[in-house]
């Protein structure tokens, strides 16, 4: 596709272009080539998911994808039915269903993408996944992303686990510590089978 002439006179890039690799690709820059391929049809150009205005890129008779015929209920021969919403997967609280990138990868591996899950090769699953985090900012964009070091690189954001604390008003001002009320309970006890005792 070649790029767009904007009113003022000026080519404006083309959203759906291939992306141009450097050089010397880093494994992300790889995985842009492979989201562009696999990825970006229903996750945007940008990462956004299928959103309204991302739709209004496509040729007009794509832009309904879930018309039947198409993607809708009774897809063509070979179709397949699309969900109603793809999740951005760049940005703010994206991925956060996701504990970590090897889960993220094993998650692209196995059900990615949509129409054909397990499609892409082990290295393409990586690849992929390193792009990803280095646009969320979760990875360095020249290091390589391996099974060994993506389990320690965290997607999803800690939560924080509130501790409840106790109230001022429901606290004792002296709480016995256990084994003080241990010996009262068994002293209390020898008290109680020593007095039934049948006397002689």
């Amino acid at each position: 596709m070649s790029p767009v002439v904007a009113q003022s006179g000026m080519p404006t890039p083309d959203r759906l272009a291939q992306p141009t690799l450097p050089v010397d690709p880093s494994q992300a820059d790889q995985g842009a080539q492979v989201y562009w391929l696999s990825c970006l049809p229903c996750h945007g150009d940008r990462g956004q998911g299928l959103t309204e205005e991302f739709k209004k890129t496509y040729p007009e008779e794509d832009q309904n994808c879930w018309n039947s015929g198409c993607h809708g209920e009774r897809p063509y021969e070979s179709g397949f039915t699309l969900p109603k919403v793809i999740p951005p997967v760049i940005g703010t609280g994206t991925l956060q269903k996701f504990p970590n990138a090897l889960v993220l990868r094993s998650y692209i591996f196995a059900t990615m993408p949509w129409w054909r899950p397990a499609s892409l090769t082990e290295e393409e699953t990586w690849q992929v996944t390193a792009f990803l985090l280095r646009e969320n900012n979760l990875w360095p964009a020249g290091e390589e992303l391996t099974e060994t070091n993506s389990a320690m690189i965290l997607v999803a954001a800690p939560t924080a686990v509130a501790t409840p604390q106790p109230s001022l008003s429901t606290v004792p001002s002296w709480t016995p510590p256990l084994f003080l009320i241990l010996i009262i309970a068994g002293f209390i006890l020898m008290l109680l089978i020593f007095l039934r005792r049948p006397k002689s």
